[in-house]
């Protein structure tokens, strides 16, 4: 698996810009004409829509889809999901890419797990909430809700203390929404009925999120294999292929998964067969179930 042996996306990655644009339709369309012939079609429509794009969010911080960062970066800076400034996904994710850090309740960002130390002198009720959002419903059900409230808090106490790159994000991210609110009030769909379209977006995201990375003390064991399916793999732009996404990750979109099938068997030892073949596995694993403990199994405190 060289650099060598994995084809090269062009300067410009077409098929990502035309990707973006039909996000642009499918939202406009859900909020608009959608929503006014019957608004059930109208949120659907929007919950794919804001779904893809945070897909597509990702794989601009990857540096996709020009050699120009400020233009791939103005193309989804509109925040359709209403919650989370671009600027700090961009970062935290990128962090989130040191490999050598995956799953850690400190150095990974976006880690599940709590050190079992802090874990032992949490109340009940919040390690009951902790459990239930280890389940892949209650990831789905509570899962925003509980990324959010722990996440801007966070950032609040950050810009209080005089963080300026977390407080440019920040507005940056509020010149966003006032955008999109001028936008939404030309539009059809109501407040309320966004709110919920944009909280479900995040959950289906929630989806693929779940179970990328697992404790393992080998780095390269931590991330996901998902490989069958098609709705999901494309709303997740084939991030499904997790493991291979940590390894290039600068590999477009749209050649993930004939590079995977090229190096199927590499990938495999690579990660030590961490995989599933669909999502219905997943879901008929882990909907009620939790995979993993809330404590991280491999740090000092657990039992």
């Amino acid at each position: 698996m060289t650099e060598r042996a994995v084809p090269k996306a062009s300067a410009v990655e077409w098929p990502t810009l035309a990707l973006i644009a039909g996000c642009y339709a499918l939202w406009w369309l859900g909020v608009s004409w959608g929503a006014a012939l019957w608004l059930p079609l109208g949120m659907a429509m929007t919950i794919l829509a804001i779904t893809l794009h945070s897909s597509l969010q990702h794989e601009v911080l990857h540096g996709h889809p020009t050699p120009v960062r400020a233009l791939n970066e103005a193309l989804v800076s509109l925040p359709l999901g209403l919650l989370f400034p671009y600027g700090r996904f961009r970062d935290l994710h990128l962090a989130h890419h040191r490999d050598e850090h995956l799953t850690d309740p400190y150095d990974d960002p976006e880690s599940n797990f709590q050190d079992p130390l802090v874990w032992a002198r949490l109340p009940g009720p919040f390690k009951a909430l902790l459990r239930f959002n280890n389940t892949l419903f209650g990831r789905m059900l509570v899962g925003p809700a509980i990324a959010c409230a722990t996440f801007v808090p966070s950032d609040l106490r950050a810009i209080f203390r005089g963080d300026r790159a977390i407080a440019r994000d920040w507005a940056l991210h509020l010149a966003g929404l006032t955008l999109l609110s001028l936008i939404l009030h030309a539009a059809e769909m109501a407040w309320w009925a966004y709110l919920i379209s944009a909280y479900a977006g995040l959950s289906i995201l929630k989806i693929r999120t779940y179970l990328e990375h697992r404790a393992h003390e080998i780095a390269r064991c931590r991330s996901v294999i998902v490989e069958g399916g098609r709705v999901l793999p494309f709303l997740f732009l084939n991030n499904n292929l997790h493991v291979v996404h940590h390894t290039k990750p600068g590999l477009a979109w749209y050649l993930l998964p004939s590079h995977y099938r090229a190096h199927r068997a590499d990938y495999l030892r690579r990660n030590d067969s961490y995989l599933y073949r669909n999502y219905g596995e997943i879901f008929r694993a882990h909907f009620f179930r939790a995979k993993d403990p809330v404590p991280h199994p491999l740090r000092p405190g657990s039992d």
